[in-house]
């Protein structure tokens, strides 16, 4: 996959611009080794936190992910269609189903970037412009392993007092995850001259870069 930041308008490089500086954050406590590349197999896990354009550009840019698709998960098969889910009665929360080499990157790590790169987690049903149910900062975990290190995380967080809010993310069960329609995969990469696109969402994927440059690939 082509790097975005080729694409990157000048003006989305500066900080501040529709989306804060990062919330540096500590490693999580408990966490998933790393494993070796003999031993390794794809892992995956389904992440919601606002509009999925953003999240799946700031995954696709993470060492170690393979593969990040827009999508919808926490509701039934047949209200999985953008028309409906964009109402906010669905149960369906836009997320990104990340799959990533755990020889690479472990759970903890990719959490991290979530929690202080790809959204508020203090924001209740809402993620900057974008208000609804729809919009909530969730957790799908494919396993109990992954269930026990992100409330591990959660908890870690809150106590640390690093939030000036309690984290709003909640960790539901990951029934099943439906891809999004195709003009919603790559979104980012596709259209930087968006407006939205360059307040909202660009900034993300620089921020990644300047808190985390150990974690960046630039060159997908």
């Amino acid at each position: 996959m082509k790097s975005i930041f080729g694409l990157l308008p000048a003006a989305a490089l500066v900080c501040g611009l529709g989306e804060a500086q990062a919330v540096p954050l500590p490693d999580p406590e408990l966490d998933a080794p790393k494993l070796s590349q003999d031993k390794s197999e794809p892992k995956s896990i389904v992440l919601a936190g606002g509009c999925f354009w953003g999240v799946q550009a700031v995954f696709q840019h993470v060492k170690g992910v393979t593969q990040a698709i827009s999508g919808y998960a926490g509701g039934a098969q047949a209200t999985a269609r953008y028309e409906l889910v964009s109402g906010g009665g669905t149960g369906h929360a836009e997320s990104v189903l990340v799959i990533y080499d755990p020889s690479l990157i472990t759970l903890g790590k990719l959490l991290k970037v979530f929690f202080s790169v790809v959204h508020n987690p203090t924001e209740l049903n809402r993620q900057g412009p974008d208000t609804g149910t729809q919009y909530r900062s969730a957790i799908f975990p494919s396993d109990d392993e992954q269930d026990r290190i992100a409330r591990a995380y959660i908890l870690q967080l809150d106590r640390s007092k690093i939030f000036k809010r309690p984290i709003a993310t909640v960790v539901e069960p990951l029934r099943k995850f439906y891809p999004a329609e195709s003009y919603h995969q790559n979104y980012v990469r596709q259209h930087p001259e968006s407006a939205y696109v360059a307040m909202h969402d660009l900034p993300k994927v620089a921020n990644l870069g300047k808190a985390y440059p150990e974690l960046l690939a630039v060159s997908r």
